[in-house]
């Protein structure tokens, strides 16, 4: 694809449509260019074990991270190639891509505009100041100005105080004696101590190549003692060779034992790493920290306390200490809460470097390599936990957005997210709403790597109005350079896995593109200066960078810098990827060029800085409003209908009424990008108060699949600024499945690397999965291929099912997945974009969809405690289908209410929001004990499984036993965590500015889960009687059933002697219920998860017998009051051992 030069007439948009936006498309070329594709950081290729909905792992998806020693790559102006070859210069330029955006051709133009002038808040991971490239910026600055722990996984307790002795000697936290250096000034003689185990600060990555390190030293000493041991044992019998003297044998006999013990050692080693100490003082001017890292030192004159230099906050004098050259990790300190606190920073994982590197690094011998905006300066704001394995939490974001606003920064990166169950909504969002709009910061955000489908845009960077949400994009010299691949794409296209919109309400999701891989610095840890990643995540720092060049020449033209005007720029100068209008729906408005985004902000200094807030609601309605129109079930394309679409012009909080509100008067042109299909009013005169207008969507001549159109809006006046606003009209028009049994096929299908199939069918009432086989031919070489479910159903997540499938040779593959019916399913195959590149071959594919399903009367089963069975009936309304249901209970959840509730105003700084409020806190403490030793994962319904989607702030809880040894923490996604036999406070925090919904939350309910062990899984019976659990008969194991025939069925409850010890009234066991088999499966089995689709069966735990009771009780009595405090003394020795345990090593 070729660019014409950039045109000094303005286009007129009254005239054109908006899909080729400011700058004309000429010589397109011949070949279609196809469209593309897991709590969270955004950049994988993997599509394996993902979990959360199908999306992001635990809030974080499988990682893909290659290694590579560098390169870049040409092309013309949006990166595509004709007869490329790579040389040098052209193969390093590939690593980090700048070309593909304009950002080297706008910085040979104008050098002084390299984003210098401009602040970026990168909320990630956390950046490493000592990774290449990031320590001054392009003119000499200190490019990290900043480095903050936005979660408290790095904070330490200091608020002990101690007084040195005189010899210099103070005690630290860890009882260890520690020396002071006496030329540390300290007035007040006053020491702040506090100690932290060294692995709660690092990655788990890194974590493993230190244990691993550390057990070679041990296992290599231990050796030594093994083999002194046995030479002392050897030699002692050698000169007593029968030993009848007593002593002599108790000597021999602890010879031996030494040995055992030495190799018992081996068997038995756990190490909980080495403890640092950290000590706190003000020195008249400034809070000072050092800390005492002897214990990771092999010499025991390193890591002295008193040989450290002492650090203050970062930003202050931005120092930075490394724990050890084996470790070689960089940590800043920040001292907070008059020295009662101590936060050691570090990252959890490369991600936020090499983010934070695409952005804004330099490196003076090699310009190639340089960021996008090598000026711009950064602040660090960790969002992503250590203790969390790098999962953000939502005190880390509320943070980040109050250090955002401290710095006055211009820009916003974040590149994690998530499905969402509401676009467009949570406390998060209305932090950006505010940062936003209040303070003009521009927010970037990667859009997600949940591809190709469409609707699967993640939150915050794909779901938000005041975020620009970015899609990744892969050119030629990217795939030849940066992932070497045998023969590059003839053009640039989307990644298959970058996700897609429209969201659930309609609107775009992808604002624009940005190049998705790159070479960049990664933290020293990792023992190498950078490192390959691709993703959103790559893709939204790429953009980011961009902006920051925008920005930077703005302010240095006097040209007023609006979030607003900043992204209309950009969305109305991307130059567009692919030919249909559809591809939008993957690319937003295209990639994005900085250098004609500069010439439309000169070209717009004096229009006001306006943002359009879009509201549609079908006429008549006044819920749901969303903002487009997206029209996916069969019924909503059955007949024409009529949308209300409000627009209101949204100012800068703080605009002047008279200046700016009341002089704001637009003549608007509108136009349908397809009058038969969207008709809209010809004008509209547009004032500040906003105005209204219909249109009216007619699909009932469309064909089957995806259509894409767009209302939009033309200044009349100023014509040459492009769509002022645009509302999308996304169509997914089903087909109807017409067989009997209802079997779908899609013959003959093409692929070459990158394409993608699309296909939209009306799931049938009554069909609840699907069997699916995947037959390819026609290729050579291995191929690889995505395959994608999504449904949409109100208030949910969207429904996605994937599979990543590899065939080495012509072959097929069957799959298996539920579906609802009733609802749209789209099915999306891609070829992975570089599968089969080199290789001129078409793949063919043919797929083919069964539908099967067995309805029932109840989805979810409660048995209540009674005797009384459960009835269910079912019936197959597609087709004879062999009814075999299943059910387990194989999980328990134990209730509690809070002992104990504490509020309190968090005073610290970092805690206090933009808008001048202070956040308050609640500590909910619960108590519970474990008779036996089991895994066991606490549960909050009202606030787990949502970070964003959610107007609660955050939480996080602690575990820990009577001697506070913590043993497990998390947060919205709870993990499960073994715990031995004994009592354990859980400490649940919860925090937000709104003091009365905290109180609300006081006596919150909290369950302790586990998972039921292999003898205590409950079985549940059938029976085709009511009376059949009682009187033993009537058992049901399997029938077929027939269309429009219902059977009933009865499911028993759990023998009461069967139920799980330990399990108190009003405990709730959990399981799953199944109904059918596959047809390709086997004797069914007794476990429903096998099955291809489940529902969750519930049991509520009885009061016990009135004689069991009794019996408890009166066994507990018959023992003496001796007897029972010897067994608690016993049990408090016990677990005061094991608290101790964590020392030896």
């Amino acid at each position: 694809m070729q660019i014409s030069p950039l045109y000094n007439t303005p286009i007129n948009w009254a005239n054109k449509t908006p899909f080729f936006l400011h700058y004309l498309l000429i010589n397109k070329p011949n070949r279609k260019l196809f469209q593309s594709r897991r709590r969270r950081p955004y950049f994988n290729t993997s599509r394996s074990n993902i979990s959360r909905s199908g999306v992001f792992f635990e809030g974080m998806p499988t990682d893909s991270i290659y290694k590579t020693s560098g390169g870049y790559g040409g092309g013309d102006e949006n990166g595509s190639l004709r007869n490329f070859k790579l040389n040098e210069s052209t193969f390093l330029a590939s690593l980090m891509p700048k070309k593909e955006i304009g950002a080297d051709r706008f910085i040979e133009a104008h050098p002084q505009y390299d984003g210098r002038g401009t602040i970026i808040a990168i909320f990630d991971s956390g950046v490493d100041p000592a990774a290449s490239g990031l320590q001054v910026t392009s003119d000499g600055k200190p490019k990290v100005l900043d480095v903050i722990d936005c979660t408290g996984s790095g904070d330490i307790d200091t608020s002990k105080v101690v007084k040195a002795d005189a010899n210099g000697c103070i005690q630290g936290a860890s009882g260890a004696s520690l020396v002071v250096n006496s030329s540390w000034k300290n007035p007040s003689g006053e020491w702040h101590v506090g100690y932290k185990f060294l692995f709660e600060l690092l990655t788990g990555t890194l974590t493993s190549r230190l244990k691993k390190e550390r057990k070679k030293k041990w296992d290599e000493k231990n050796q030594e003692e093994i083999a002194k041991a046995v030479k002392h044992l050897d030699e002692f019998n050698q000169k007593h060779s029968n030993p009848e003297d007593a002593d002599l044998k108790r000597v021999r006999e602890d010879l031996q034992n030494r040995i055992d013990l030495l190799r018992k050692q081996a068997d038995i080693y756990d190490d909980k790493g080495p403890i640092i100490d950290a000590v706190v003082w003000h020195d008249g001017e400034l809070w000072r920290a050092a800390l005492d890292t002897q214990s990771l030192e092999d010499d025991s004159d390193c890591g002295k306390l008193a040989n450290f230099v002492p650090l203050t906050n970062y930003r202050i004098e931005r120092k930075y200490g490394v724990f050890s050259k084996l470790d070689a990790c960089t940590f800043v300190l920040n001292v907070y809460s008059d020295g009662n606190i101590l936060c050691i920073v570090t990252d959890s994982s490369p991600h936020g470097t090499h983010v934070a590197g695409i952005a804004t690094a330099f490196h003076p011998k090699e310009s190639l390599l340089n960021g996008v905006a090598p000026g711009a300066q950064l602040i660090s704001c960790k969002i992503g936990a250590t203790r969390l394995g790098s999962m953000e939490t939502g005190t880390g974001l509320t943070r980040a957005v109050i250090a955002a606003v401290e710095h006055k920064c211009d820009l916003i990166n974040m590149s994690y997210g998530e499905p969402t169950l509401l676009p467009d909504y949570g406390r998060f969002v209305d932090l950006v709403n505010e940062v936003v709009n209040k303070h003009r910061i521009i927010f970037v955000s990667s859009a997600g790597n949940s591809g190709p489908a469409l609707s699967t845009v993640g939150a915050p960077g794909g779901t938000s109005s005041s975020i620009i949400g970015v899609g990744a994009y892969v050119s030629p010299a990217m795939a030849a350079g940066a992932h070497c691949v045998v023969e590059p794409p003839a053009e640039g296209l989307e990644y298959t896995w970058s996700s897609r919109g429209p969201t659930s309400d309609g609107d775009l999701g992808v604002s624009i593109s940005a190049p998705g891989g790159a070479v960049a610095p990664v933290p020293t840890w990792t023992l190498q200066k950078r490192m390959l990643m691709n993703g959103t995540s790559m893709a939204s720092p790429s953009a980011c960078g961009g902006i920051a060049l925008l920005i930077s020449a703005m302010k240095a033209e006097g040209i007023p810098v609006s979030p607003y005007s900043v992204r209309k720029a950009l969305e109305n100068t991307s130059v567009p990827v692919g030919e249909s209008p559809a591809d939008k729906l993957s690319t937003g408005q295209g990639l994005m060029q900085v250098d004609r985004a500069h010439e439309y902000a000169r070209q717009s200094r004096n229009i006001p800085c306006v943002w359009y807030e879009i509201k549609v609601n079908q006429s008549g309605k006044t819920t749901p409003t969303s903002r487009g129109i997206y029209l996916r079930d069969a019924s909503a394309c059955k007949q024409p209908t009529e949308w209300t679409v409000q627009v209101e012009p949204k100012f800068h909080e703080g605009a002047s009424n008279l200046e700016e509100l009341v002089c704001f008067e637009e003549c608007i042109e509108l136009h349908s990008t397809e009058k038969t299909v969207v008709r809209a009013p010809e004008y509209l005169l547009l004032t500040n108060n906003g105005r209204s207008f219909n249109i009216v969507v007619d699909p009932t001549k469309l064909s089957d699949g995806l259509h894409y159109y767009e209302v939009y809006g033309v200044d009349c006046r100023a014509p040459w600024r492009g769509p002022i606003f645009r509302i999308p009209v996304t169509i997914t028009k089903p087909m109807k499945v017409k067989n009997q049994p209802p079997v779908v096929s899609f013959s003959g299908m093409s692929f070459v690397p990158g394409h993608i199939e699309r296909r939209y069918i009306e799931v049938p009432l009554g069909a609840t999965w699907v069997e699916a086989t995947m037959r390819t031919s026609g290729f050579d070489t291995t191929r690889r291929f995505f395959v994608d479910t999504v449904q949409i159903c109100p208030l949910q997540r969207p429904l996605k099912w994937e599979s990543v499938v590899t065939f080495s040779s012509p072959t097929a593959k069957s799959f298996a997945f539920p579906v609802v019916g009733g609802q749209t399913m789209e099915l999306a195959v891609a070829q992975f974009w570089s599968s089969g590149i080199g290789s001129h071959e078409t793949t063919i594919v043919d797929f083919e969809i069964v539908f099967h399903g067995i309805a029932i009367n109840k989805e979810e089963i409660i048995l209540d405690g009674s005797e009384a069975p459960v009835r269910i009936d079912a019936e197959s309304l597609l087709s004879s289908e062999k009814l075999a249901p299943a059910a387990i209970l194989n999980k328990i959840r134990v209730p509690y209410r809070p002992v104990d509730a504490k509020l309190s105003t968090l005073t610290e700084s970092r805690d206090k929001l933009p808008s001048g409020k202070q956040t308050l806190a609640l500590t909910l403490t619960y108590k519970f004990k474990l008779e036996d030793g089991a895994a066991v994962k606490p549960q909050v319904p009202l606030l787990n499984n949502r970070i964003y989607d959610t107007k609660f702030e955050s939480q996080f809880y602690m575990i820990s036993d009577t001697n506070k040894r913590v043993y497990a923490m998390g947060d919205v996604y709870p993990n499960a965590a073994k715990l031995p036999k004994g009592e354990y406070n859980l400490q649940l925090y919860l925090r937000h500015d709104n003091v009365q919904y905290l109180e609300k939350m006081k006596q919150l309910v909290l369950f302790i889960e586990r998972n039921l062990d292999g003898k205590e899984v409950i079985h549940l019976n059938f029976f085709s009687e009511p009376d059949g659990p009682v009187m033993g008969n009537g058992a049901f194991k399997s029938s077929v059933l027939v269309p429009g025939k219902k059977e009933a069925i009865y499911l028993g409850p759990p023998v009461k002697d069967k139920l799980p010890k330990n399990a108190p009234q009003g405990s709730i066991l959990l399981g799953s219920i199944s109904y059918g088999k596959l047809s390709f499966a086997g004797e069914e089995g007794r476990s429903p998860q096998k099955n291809p689709v489940s529902y969750q069966i519930t049991y509520v735990v009885p009061p016990n017998k009135v004689d069991e009771d009794k019996g408890k009780s009166s066994s507990t009595n018959l023992k003496t009051v001796s007897e029972r405090l010897e067994e608690e003394v016993q049990d408090a020795k016990i677990r005061v051992i094991s608290s101790l345990k964590q020392f030896l090593h």
